[in-house]
């Protein structure tokens, strides 16, 4: 309600010139914008160097963990390769009531050689069926025809060579 002698103003209807800054003062409202950006990027640098704080927090962390478990993977091998000391020294001396402390020995040492062998093949064999890294040495290998302005994804007849750097295969 209004009082008689008095206006009553409509909010709607009220000049938003007086109540904007940029209006009154521009310079003002410069500052404010810059002081804004400011304030951001001070944010936003904070914000990433306790990222990066965090993330060395959570290296360091798992790092000492993954020493500890390698360490304990280590322990492993060294108690398992007792346990196949004590085991073949048992066989060695379960053999020898049976054929002589020698002949025990030898056969023994035969079996452990025959396991040494099948695991060299095995090794072997897994090591030629590497291929290490095709596609990244095939990019690489156009590097420098893109260095002096070859794109090297084009065959002499104009056809598409191999479109590995885009993550297609050849489809021959």
């Amino acid at each position: 309600m209004s009082h008689p002698g008095t206006s009553h103003l409509d909010h709607s209807q009220t000049d938003h010139r007086q109540t904007d800054p940029r209006q009154t003062n521009p310079r003002q409202a410069d500052q404010s914008v810059g002081s804004l950006v400011g304030e951001i990027s001070r944010d936003v640098s904070t914000l990433m160097r306790q990222e990066v704080a965090l993330a060395k927090a959570e290296v360091a962390d798992s790092a000492k963990r993954a020493g500890k478990g390698v360490g304990m993977f280590g322990g492993a091998g060294v108690a398992g390769h007792m346990v196949l000391v004590f085991l073949s020294l048992a066989l060695w001396w379960a053999l020898g009531t049976l054929v002589g402390g020698g002949w025990s020995a030898l056969l023994v040492a035969a079996v452990w050689a025959v396991i040494a062998g099948v695991l060299a093949l095995r090794g072997r064999a897994e090591l030629r069926a590497v291929e290490g890294l095709p596609r990244t040495t095939e990019s690489v290998r156009k590097i420098p025809d893109a260095l002096h302005g070859h794109d090297g994804l084009h065959g002499a007849d104009g056809s598409h060579g191999t479109d590995a750097v885009h993550g297609q295969e050849k489809n021959s």
